[in-house]
């Protein structure tokens, strides 16, 4: 008889890696390579009726660099076009389901210049 090795240990498992779908292309990628945009879950009444505004529509966005801020999250790869494609589409305003401000849309585009920069600087 030949001998086939060690047994496989029953418990141990391989890992998962989580996914997410990017807002802008739609790709699925694991989620550490994306940027999350998250919507606060903070929208209280009376900011809604100081602005005289249904209550969906007040809301505060903020980029989320940690990945583990309380709230509503959408995901993006981090290439221009992408954001380019989600800003013009508004499928991260869909997404958030509230309105995203061009500030947002500007960190946003910074996180990813900064990301980019950081990608070439590897490379060389």
């Amino acid at each position: 008889m030949a001998k086939t090795g060690p047994k496989p240990n029953k418990n141990t498992k391989e890992r998962k890696i989580p996914e997410r779908r990017c807002t802008g292309c739609g790709g699925t990628f694991p989620k550490k390579d994306l940027i999350r945009v998250v919507r606060a879950p903070e929208a209280k009444e009376n900011e809604a009726a100081e602005a005289n505004t249904p209550m969906e529509n007040v809301c505060r966005v903020s980029v989320d660099f940690t990945g583990k801020k309380a709230g509503r999250g959408a995901y993006m790869c981090k290439k221009e076009a992408c954001l380019a494609k989600a800003r013009k589409t508004g499928r991260l305003h869909s997404s958030l389901q509230c309105e995203i401000t061009d500030a947002v849309y500007e960190e946003l585009a910074k996180e990813i210049r900064l990301s980019e920069a950081e990608n070439n600087n590897e490379d060389e």
